[in-house]
Protein backbone atom coordinates (compact mmCIF):
# COMPACT_ATOMS: atom_id res chain seq x y z
CA UNK A 1 0.00 0.00 0.00
CA UNK A 2 1.24 3.48 -0.85
CA UNK A 3 1.47 5.70 2.20
CA UNK A 4 -0.04 9.16 2.37
CA UNK A 5 3.45 10.64 2.55
CA UNK A 6 4.52 8.70 -0.54
CA UNK A 7 1.49 10.00 -2.41
CA UNK A 8 2.39 13.50 -1.31
CA UNK A 9 6.02 13.11 -2.39
CA UNK A 10 4.93 11.84 -5.80
CA UNK A 11 2.58 14.79 -6.15
CA UNK A 12 5.31 17.26 -5.24
CA UNK A 13 7.72 15.69 -7.71
CA UNK A 14 5.17 15.87 -10.51
CA UNK A 15 4.22 19.41 -9.58
CA UNK A 16 7.91 20.37 -9.64
CA UNK A 17 8.12 19.09 -13.21
CA UNK A 18 4.99 20.93 -14.29
CA UNK A 19 6.04 24.17 -12.65
CA UNK A 20 9.43 23.90 -14.32
CA UNK A 21 7.77 23.35 -17.68
CA UNK A 22 5.57 26.40 -17.26
CA UNK A 23 8.52 28.60 -16.32
CA UNK A 24 10.21 27.75 -19.61
CA UNK A 25 7.73 30.00 -21.38
CA UNK A 26 8.61 33.66 -21.57
CA UNK A 27 6.63 35.88 -19.17
CA UNK A 28 3.62 37.33 -20.94
CA UNK A 29 3.59 34.69 -23.68
CA UNK A 30 0.30 32.96 -24.46
CA UNK A 31 0.90 29.35 -23.45
CA UNK A 32 -2.41 28.09 -24.77
CA UNK A 33 -3.85 26.95 -21.45
CA UNK A 34 -7.64 26.89 -21.43
CA UNK A 35 -9.08 30.26 -20.54
CA UNK A 36 -11.37 29.01 -17.78
CA UNK A 37 -8.34 28.05 -15.68
CA UNK A 38 -6.70 31.44 -16.05
CA UNK A 39 -6.93 34.09 -18.73
CA UNK A 40 -4.62 33.48 -21.67
CA UNK A 41 -3.43 37.07 -21.62
CA UNK A 42 -1.86 36.73 -18.19
CA UNK A 43 1.86 35.98 -17.85
CA UNK A 44 3.14 32.43 -17.74
CA UNK A 45 4.51 33.30 -14.29
CA UNK A 46 0.91 33.36 -13.01
CA UNK A 47 0.49 29.71 -13.95
CA UNK A 48 3.52 28.82 -11.89
CA UNK A 49 2.31 30.85 -8.93
CA UNK A 50 -1.18 29.31 -9.03
CA UNK A 51 0.19 25.80 -9.18
CA UNK A 52 2.63 26.41 -6.36
CA UNK A 53 -0.05 27.94 -4.16
CA UNK A 54 -2.56 25.18 -4.74
CA UNK A 55 -0.07 22.35 -4.20
CA UNK A 56 1.64 24.18 -1.34
CA UNK A 57 5.11 24.02 -2.86
CA UNK A 58 6.73 26.55 -0.61
CA UNK A 59 10.20 25.21 -1.34
CA UNK A 60 9.70 25.70 -5.06
CA UNK A 61 8.55 29.24 -4.43
CA UNK A 62 11.75 30.00 -2.56
CA UNK A 63 13.78 28.56 -5.44
CA UNK A 64 11.86 30.66 -7.95
CA UNK A 65 12.53 33.84 -5.97
CA UNK A 66 16.21 32.98 -5.59
CA UNK A 67 16.99 31.95 -9.14
CA UNK A 68 14.30 33.54 -11.26
CA UNK A 69 13.22 30.24 -12.84
CA UNK A 70 13.28 26.52 -12.25
CA UNK A 71 16.04 24.24 -13.55
CA UNK A 72 15.13 22.55 -16.82
CA UNK A 73 17.81 19.86 -16.94
CA UNK A 74 15.26 17.08 -16.49
CA UNK A 75 12.77 18.38 -19.08
CA UNK A 76 14.60 19.14 -22.33
CA UNK A 77 11.60 18.55 -24.62
CA UNK A 78 9.58 21.65 -25.45
CA UNK A 79 7.06 19.28 -27.06
CA UNK A 80 6.40 17.56 -23.74
CA UNK A 81 6.28 20.97 -22.05
CA UNK A 82 3.38 21.98 -24.30
CA UNK A 83 1.53 18.79 -23.35
CA UNK A 84 2.21 19.37 -19.67
CA UNK A 85 0.85 22.87 -20.03
CA UNK A 86 -2.41 21.49 -21.43
CA UNK A 87 -2.59 19.17 -18.42
CA UNK A 88 -2.33 21.81 -15.70
CA UNK A 89 -5.99 21.85 -14.52
CA UNK A 90 -6.13 18.07 -14.15
CA UNK A 91 -2.75 17.75 -12.46
CA UNK A 92 -3.55 20.69 -10.23
CA UNK A 93 -6.45 18.61 -8.91
CA UNK A 94 -5.01 15.09 -9.06
CA UNK A 95 -1.67 15.98 -7.41
CA UNK A 96 -2.87 18.79 -5.17
CA UNK A 97 -4.28 18.98 -1.65
CA UNK A 98 -7.95 19.10 -2.67
CA UNK A 99 -7.71 15.47 -3.77
CA UNK A 100 -4.60 14.02 -2.13
CA UNK A 101 -5.24 15.42 1.35
CA UNK A 102 -8.75 14.02 1.44
CA UNK A 103 -8.94 10.81 -0.59
CA UNK A 104 -7.48 8.60 2.15
CA UNK A 105 -9.61 9.94 4.99
CA UNK A 106 -11.86 7.44 6.78
CA UNK A 107 -15.39 7.33 5.36
CA UNK A 108 -14.57 9.80 2.60
CA UNK A 109 -17.23 10.08 -0.10
CA UNK A 110 -15.13 10.05 -3.28
CA UNK A 111 -17.16 11.17 -6.32
CA UNK A 112 -14.14 12.52 -8.23
CA UNK A 113 -13.34 9.81 -10.79
CA UNK A 114 -15.06 6.84 -12.40
CA UNK A 115 -13.40 4.31 -10.14
CA UNK A 116 -15.17 1.24 -8.69
CA UNK A 117 -16.31 1.49 -5.08
CA UNK A 118 -17.75 -2.01 -4.94
CA UNK A 119 -16.45 -5.47 -5.84
CA UNK A 120 -16.07 -6.19 -9.57
CA UNK A 121 -19.04 -7.28 -11.66
CA UNK A 122 -19.98 -10.92 -11.14
CA UNK A 123 -18.26 -13.18 -13.64
CA UNK A 124 -15.28 -10.93 -14.33
CA UNK A 125 -12.77 -12.67 -12.08
CA UNK A 126 -14.16 -16.07 -13.07
CA UNK A 127 -13.53 -15.29 -16.74
CA UNK A 128 -9.94 -14.25 -16.07
CA UNK A 129 -9.30 -17.34 -13.98
CA UNK A 130 -10.82 -19.61 -16.62
CA UNK A 131 -8.78 -18.19 -19.48
CA UNK A 132 -5.55 -17.88 -17.50
CA UNK A 133 -5.02 -21.64 -17.93
CA UNK A 134 -2.83 -22.01 -21.04
CA UNK A 135 -4.21 -24.20 -23.83
CA UNK A 136 -1.09 -24.22 -26.00
CA UNK A 137 2.51 -23.06 -26.00
CA UNK A 138 1.61 -19.71 -27.61
CA UNK A 139 -1.09 -18.82 -25.09
CA UNK A 140 0.93 -15.96 -23.63
CA UNK A 141 3.16 -15.24 -26.64
CA UNK A 142 3.26 -11.85 -28.39
CA UNK A 143 -0.28 -10.85 -29.32
CA UNK A 144 -1.66 -8.45 -31.87
CA UNK A 145 -5.38 -8.35 -32.64
CA UNK A 146 -6.23 -11.99 -32.12
CA UNK A 147 -8.72 -13.43 -34.66
CA UNK A 148 -10.92 -14.90 -31.94
CA UNK A 149 -11.19 -11.51 -30.21
CA UNK A 150 -11.87 -9.76 -33.54
CA UNK A 151 -14.75 -12.18 -34.19
CA UNK A 152 -16.17 -11.54 -30.71
CA UNK A 153 -16.25 -7.78 -31.35
CA UNK A 154 -17.65 -8.13 -34.88
CA UNK A 155 -20.43 -10.45 -33.70
CA UNK A 156 -21.19 -8.17 -30.75
CA UNK A 157 -21.48 -5.12 -32.99
CA UNK A 158 -23.71 -7.01 -35.43
CA UNK A 159 -26.04 -8.08 -32.62
CA UNK A 160 -26.01 -4.71 -30.88
CA UNK A 161 -25.95 -2.31 -33.83
CA UNK A 162 -27.37 -4.48 -36.61
CA UNK A 163 -24.37 -3.59 -38.78
CA UNK A 164 -22.15 -6.14 -40.50
CA UNK A 165 -18.71 -5.16 -39.23
CA UNK A 166 -15.93 -7.33 -40.64
CA UNK A 167 -13.51 -8.99 -38.20
CA UNK A 168 -10.52 -7.75 -40.19
CA UNK A 169 -11.71 -4.19 -39.60
CA UNK A 170 -11.49 -4.62 -35.80
CA UNK A 171 -8.26 -3.54 -34.10
CA UNK A 172 -7.96 -4.56 -30.45
CA UNK A 173 -6.30 -1.96 -28.21
CA UNK A 174 -5.56 -1.51 -24.53
CA UNK A 175 -8.59 0.70 -23.97
CA UNK A 176 -10.08 3.74 -25.70
CA UNK A 177 -7.14 5.89 -24.55
CA UNK A 178 -4.84 3.81 -26.74
CA UNK A 179 -7.43 3.53 -29.52
CA UNK A 180 -7.67 7.32 -29.79
CA UNK A 181 -3.89 7.64 -29.79
CA UNK A 182 -3.50 4.98 -32.46
CA UNK A 183 -6.23 6.41 -34.70
CA UNK A 184 -4.75 9.91 -34.52
CA UNK A 185 -1.28 8.53 -35.22
CA UNK A 186 -2.53 6.72 -38.31
CA UNK A 187 -4.03 9.81 -39.99
CA UNK A 188 -2.23 12.94 -38.76
CA UNK A 189 0.74 14.86 -40.10
CA UNK A 190 2.46 17.68 -38.26
CA UNK A 191 0.41 20.86 -38.54
CA UNK A 192 -2.91 19.14 -39.17
CA UNK A 193 -5.85 20.41 -37.14
CA UNK A 194 -8.17 18.27 -35.02
CA UNK A 195 -11.45 19.62 -33.67
CA UNK A 196 -12.86 18.46 -30.35
CA UNK A 197 -15.94 19.59 -28.49
CA UNK A 198 -15.77 21.32 -25.15
CA UNK A 199 -16.39 20.27 -22.43
CA UNK A 200 -14.19 17.30 -23.27
CA UNK A 201 -12.68 14.23 -21.72
CA UNK A 202 -9.42 15.13 -19.98
CA UNK A 203 -6.89 14.15 -22.64
CA UNK A 204 -8.12 14.98 -26.14
CA UNK A 205 -5.98 18.09 -26.37
CA UNK A 206 -2.88 16.28 -25.13
CA UNK A 207 -3.31 13.38 -27.55
CA UNK A 208 -3.59 15.81 -30.45
CA UNK A 209 -0.52 17.74 -29.33
CA UNK A 210 1.39 14.48 -28.99
CA UNK A 211 1.01 14.00 -32.76
CA UNK A 212 2.43 17.50 -33.41
CA UNK A 213 -1.02 18.56 -34.58
CA UNK A 214 -3.11 21.56 -33.58
CA UNK A 215 -6.09 21.15 -31.23
CA UNK A 216 -9.15 23.24 -32.14
CA UNK A 217 -11.70 23.59 -29.35
CA UNK A 218 -15.39 24.20 -30.15
CA UNK A 219 -17.88 24.76 -27.34
CA UNK A 220 -21.18 22.88 -27.29
CA UNK A 221 -24.49 24.68 -26.94
CA UNK A 222 -24.48 26.14 -23.43
CA UNK A 223 -28.19 25.46 -22.85
CA UNK A 224 -28.72 22.02 -24.41
CA UNK A 225 -25.15 20.63 -24.38
CA UNK A 226 -25.79 19.60 -28.00
CA UNK A 227 -23.15 20.05 -30.69
CA UNK A 228 -23.03 23.60 -32.07
CA UNK A 229 -23.08 22.78 -35.78
CA UNK A 230 -22.65 26.38 -36.91
CA UNK A 231 -19.56 26.75 -34.73
CA UNK A 232 -18.15 23.45 -35.99
CA UNK A 233 -18.78 24.48 -39.59
CA UNK A 234 -16.93 27.75 -38.99
CA UNK A 235 -14.00 26.02 -37.26
CA UNK A 236 -13.10 23.74 -40.17
CA UNK A 237 -10.21 24.90 -42.35
CA UNK A 238 -8.16 23.39 -45.15
CA UNK A 239 -5.88 21.96 -42.44
CA UNK A 240 -8.65 20.12 -40.59
CA UNK A 241 -7.99 16.38 -40.64
CA UNK A 242 -10.28 15.02 -37.94
CA UNK A 243 -12.99 15.74 -35.40
CA UNK A 244 -13.48 13.88 -32.12
CA UNK A 245 -17.07 13.38 -30.96
CA UNK A 246 -17.92 11.74 -27.61
CA UNK A 247 -21.49 10.47 -27.28
CA UNK A 248 -22.80 10.08 -24.64
CA UNK A 249 -20.56 12.89 -23.53
CA UNK A 250 -18.32 12.92 -20.50
CA UNK A 251 -18.98 15.13 -18.52
CA UNK A 252 -22.43 16.38 -19.65
CA UNK A 253 -24.13 13.02 -20.19
CA UNK A 254 -25.58 14.32 -23.47
CA UNK A 255 -26.35 11.81 -26.21
CA UNK A 256 -26.33 13.59 -29.55
CA UNK A 257 -29.62 13.20 -31.47
CA UNK A 258 -29.97 11.82 -34.99
CA UNK A 259 -30.73 15.25 -36.50
CA UNK A 260 -27.50 16.66 -35.08
CA UNK A 261 -25.45 13.70 -36.29
CA UNK A 262 -26.90 13.96 -39.81
CA UNK A 263 -26.07 17.66 -39.82
CA UNK A 264 -22.51 16.92 -38.68
CA UNK A 265 -22.10 14.37 -41.48
CA UNK A 266 -23.28 16.91 -44.05
CA UNK A 267 -20.75 19.44 -42.78
CA UNK A 268 -17.89 16.94 -42.89
CA UNK A 269 -18.80 15.80 -46.40
CA UNK A 270 -18.97 19.40 -47.62
CA UNK A 271 -15.59 20.37 -46.23
CA UNK A 272 -13.92 17.09 -47.24
CA UNK A 273 -14.95 17.76 -50.84
CA UNK A 274 -13.75 21.36 -50.62
CA UNK A 275 -10.39 20.37 -49.09
CA UNK A 276 -9.79 17.51 -51.50
CA UNK A 277 -9.15 15.00 -48.69
CA UNK A 278 -11.24 13.23 -46.09
CA UNK A 279 -11.91 14.72 -42.69
CA UNK A 280 -12.09 11.74 -40.36
CA UNK A 281 -14.61 11.36 -37.55
CA UNK A 282 -13.29 9.75 -34.36
CA UNK A 283 -16.38 8.57 -32.48
CA UNK A 284 -15.47 8.01 -28.83
CA UNK A 285 -18.22 5.65 -27.69
CA UNK A 286 -16.81 4.65 -24.31
CA UNK A 287 -20.22 5.07 -22.64
CA UNK A 288 -22.43 3.87 -25.49
CA UNK A 289 -23.72 0.91 -23.45
CA UNK A 290 -24.44 3.06 -20.39
CA UNK A 291 -27.71 4.62 -21.52
CA UNK A 292 -30.66 5.50 -19.31
CA UNK A 293 -34.46 5.52 -19.53
CA UNK A 294 -34.67 2.86 -22.21
CA UNK A 295 -33.19 5.10 -24.88
CA UNK A 296 -31.59 3.64 -27.96
CA UNK A 297 -28.09 4.69 -28.97
CA UNK A 298 -27.26 6.08 -32.39
CA UNK A 299 -23.59 6.02 -33.30
CA UNK A 300 -22.14 9.14 -34.95
CA UNK A 301 -20.52 6.69 -37.40
CA UNK A 302 -23.96 5.75 -38.79
CA UNK A 303 -24.10 8.72 -41.14
CA UNK A 304 -20.50 9.30 -42.15
CA UNK A 305 -18.30 6.64 -43.79
CA UNK A 306 -14.87 8.05 -42.92
CA UNK A 307 -15.20 7.17 -39.25
CA UNK A 308 -13.35 5.35 -36.50
CA UNK A 309 -15.64 3.72 -33.93
CA UNK A 310 -13.70 3.71 -30.66
CA UNK A 311 -14.78 1.69 -27.64
CA UNK A 312 -13.48 0.50 -24.29
CA UNK A 313 -14.80 -2.24 -22.04
CA UNK A 314 -13.42 -0.39 -19.00
CA UNK A 315 -16.63 1.59 -18.47
CA UNK A 316 -19.22 -1.14 -19.01
CA UNK A 317 -17.24 -3.53 -16.79
CA UNK A 318 -16.02 -0.73 -14.48
CA UNK A 319 -12.52 -2.19 -14.60
CA UNK A 320 -10.32 0.72 -15.73
CA UNK A 321 -7.21 -1.10 -14.52
CA UNK A 322 -7.83 -4.04 -16.89
CA UNK A 323 -7.71 -2.29 -20.23
CA UNK A 324 -9.16 -3.64 -23.45
CA UNK A 325 -10.98 -1.81 -26.22
CA UNK A 326 -10.95 -1.48 -29.97
CA UNK A 327 -11.07 0.56 -33.15
CA UNK A 328 -13.73 -0.56 -35.64
CA UNK A 329 -13.88 0.67 -39.23
CA UNK A 330 -17.50 0.76 -40.42
CA UNK A 331 -18.47 -1.32 -43.47
CA UNK A 332 -19.71 1.79 -45.32
CA UNK A 333 -16.14 3.14 -45.39
CA UNK A 334 -14.80 2.68 -48.95
CA UNK A 335 -12.81 -0.52 -49.32
CA UNK A 336 -9.72 1.28 -50.62
CA UNK A 337 -9.70 3.53 -47.54
CA UNK A 338 -10.01 0.58 -45.18
CA UNK A 339 -7.21 -1.20 -47.06
CA UNK A 340 -4.94 1.83 -46.68
CA UNK A 341 -5.78 2.33 -43.02
CA UNK A 342 -5.21 -1.30 -42.02
CA UNK A 343 -1.36 -1.24 -42.13
CA UNK A 344 -1.30 2.37 -40.90
CA UNK A 345 -3.24 1.42 -37.77
CA UNK A 346 -1.01 -1.60 -37.18
CA UNK A 347 2.17 0.46 -37.39
CA UNK A 348 0.63 3.17 -35.23
CA UNK A 349 -0.13 0.53 -32.59
CA UNK A 350 3.49 -0.61 -32.65
CA UNK A 351 5.07 2.83 -32.34
CA UNK A 352 2.53 3.94 -29.72
CA UNK A 353 4.20 1.42 -27.43
CA UNK A 354 2.72 -1.89 -28.54
CA UNK A 355 -0.84 -0.73 -27.94
CA UNK A 356 -2.41 -4.17 -28.02
CA UNK A 357 -4.32 -5.64 -25.07
CA UNK A 358 -2.67 -8.45 -23.18
CA UNK A 359 -3.19 -12.08 -24.11
CA UNK A 360 -5.43 -12.95 -21.16
CA UNK A 361 -7.99 -10.22 -21.82
CA UNK A 362 -8.18 -11.15 -25.50
CA UNK A 363 -8.69 -14.84 -24.67
CA UNK A 364 -11.42 -13.94 -22.17
CA UNK A 365 -13.20 -11.38 -24.35
CA UNK A 366 -15.96 -13.76 -25.43
CA UNK A 367 -17.04 -14.02 -21.80
CA UNK A 368 -16.28 -10.40 -20.86
CA UNK A 369 -18.33 -8.95 -23.72
CA UNK A 370 -21.48 -10.45 -22.17
CA UNK A 371 -20.94 -8.77 -18.80
CA UNK A 372 -21.98 -5.33 -17.59
CA UNK A 373 -22.37 -3.32 -14.45
CA UNK A 374 -25.96 -2.90 -13.29
CA UNK A 375 -27.25 -0.08 -15.52
CA UNK A 376 -30.65 -0.13 -13.80
CA UNK A 377 -29.02 0.47 -10.42
CA UNK A 378 -26.80 3.17 -11.93
CA UNK A 379 -29.95 4.88 -13.18
CA UNK A 380 -31.43 4.55 -9.68
CA UNK A 381 -28.40 6.37 -8.25
CA UNK A 382 -28.74 9.07 -10.92
CA UNK A 383 -32.39 9.62 -10.06
CA UNK A 384 -31.69 9.53 -6.33
CA UNK A 385 -28.95 12.16 -6.48
CA UNK A 386 -30.78 14.39 -8.96
CA UNK A 387 -33.88 14.32 -6.74
CA UNK A 388 -32.02 14.98 -3.48
CA UNK A 389 -29.68 17.65 -4.84
CA UNK A 390 -32.54 19.47 -6.58
CA UNK A 391 -34.53 19.51 -3.34
CA UNK A 392 -31.55 21.10 -1.59
CA UNK A 393 -31.43 23.91 -4.15
CA UNK A 394 -28.77 22.65 -6.58
CA UNK A 395 -29.31 23.10 -10.32
CA UNK A 396 -28.66 19.71 -11.90
CA UNK A 397 -29.91 18.13 -15.11
CA UNK A 398 -30.55 14.42 -15.59
CA UNK A 399 -27.92 12.90 -17.94
CA UNK A 400 -29.01 10.58 -20.76
CA UNK A 401 -25.97 8.36 -20.38
CA UNK A 402 -22.47 7.92 -18.83
CA UNK A 403 -22.04 7.66 -15.07
CA UNK A 404 -21.62 11.35 -14.23
CA UNK A 405 -23.73 14.22 -12.93
CA UNK A 406 -22.80 17.84 -13.61
CA UNK A 407 -24.50 20.14 -11.08
CA UNK A 408 -23.98 23.89 -11.07
CA UNK A 409 -21.82 25.22 -8.29
CA UNK A 410 -23.85 27.43 -5.92
CA UNK A 411 -20.98 29.92 -6.02
CA UNK A 412 -19.06 31.19 -9.02
CA UNK A 413 -15.75 29.63 -8.00
CA UNK A 414 -16.30 25.89 -8.39
CA UNK A 415 -12.86 25.12 -6.92
CA UNK A 416 -13.73 26.97 -3.73
CA UNK A 417 -17.03 25.13 -3.52
CA UNK A 418 -15.22 21.81 -4.00
CA UNK A 419 -13.07 22.77 -1.01
CA UNK A 420 -16.23 23.42 1.00
CA UNK A 421 -17.47 19.95 0.10
CA UNK A 422 -14.10 18.45 1.01
CA UNK A 423 -14.56 19.91 4.49
CA UNK A 424 -17.69 17.74 4.63
CA UNK A 425 -15.67 14.66 3.61
CA UNK A 426 -16.96 14.80 0.02
CA UNK A 427 -14.59 14.87 -2.96
CA UNK A 428 -15.92 16.16 -6.29
CA UNK A 429 -14.20 17.21 -9.50
CA UNK A 430 -14.21 21.02 -9.96
CA UNK A 431 -15.78 22.00 -13.26
CA UNK A 432 -12.76 23.94 -14.44
CA UNK A 433 -10.86 20.64 -14.72
CA UNK A 434 -13.26 19.63 -17.53
CA UNK A 435 -13.62 23.14 -19.00
CA UNK A 436 -16.93 23.76 -17.22
CA UNK A 437 -16.28 26.57 -14.74
CA UNK A 438 -19.16 27.10 -12.37
CA UNK A 439 -20.03 23.40 -12.28
CA UNK A 440 -18.73 20.32 -10.52
CA UNK A 441 -18.76 16.66 -11.61
CA UNK A 442 -19.96 13.69 -9.58
CA UNK A 443 -19.31 10.05 -10.46
CA UNK A 444 -22.25 7.71 -10.04
CA UNK A 445 -19.85 4.84 -9.44
CA UNK A 446 -20.00 5.84 -5.76
CA UNK A 447 -21.72 3.12 -3.76
CA UNK A 448 -25.06 3.56 -1.96
CA UNK A 449 -23.46 3.97 1.46
CA UNK A 450 -21.26 6.81 0.18
CA UNK A 451 -24.24 8.58 -1.35
CA UNK A 452 -26.21 8.23 1.89
CA UNK A 453 -23.34 9.64 3.95
CA UNK A 454 -22.78 12.50 1.51
CA UNK A 455 -26.32 13.89 1.41
CA UNK A 456 -26.02 15.76 4.70
CA UNK A 457 -22.70 17.26 3.57
CA UNK A 458 -24.17 18.46 0.27
CA UNK A 459 -27.04 20.07 2.18
CA UNK A 460 -24.67 21.77 4.64
CA UNK A 461 -22.32 23.11 1.94
CA UNK A 462 -25.02 24.85 -0.09
CA UNK A 463 -26.30 26.76 2.96
CA UNK A 464 -23.06 28.01 4.53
Amino acid sequence: MVSGNSKRDDGLQLADMIAGAIMSFAPGEDTGCYSTFVKKSEPAYFFKQALIQDIALSTLLRRARSHGQFPMNNLPSTHIQSILNASIPLFRFATGPLYNDNVSKPNVCDFAFGNPHEMPVAGFADALQKWSVPQNKDWFAYKRSEPEAQHVVAQSLRAWRGIEFEPNDIFLTNGAFAALTVALGAILDAGDEVIFNSPPWFFYEQLILAQHAKPVRVRVNAETFDLDLDALDAAITNKTRAIIVNSPNNPTGKMYPVQTLRGLADILEKHSARNGREIFLLSDEAYSRIIFDGRGFTSPTSFYPYSFLIYTYGKTLLTPGQRIGYIALPPNMPQETRAALNPAIFISQLVTGYAFPNALLQHALGDLDKLSIDIEHLQHKRDWLVRELSAMGYQVHSPEGTFYLLPRSPIANDWTFAEKLAAQNIIVLPGQVVEMPGYFRLSLTANDAMITRALAGFAHAIHV
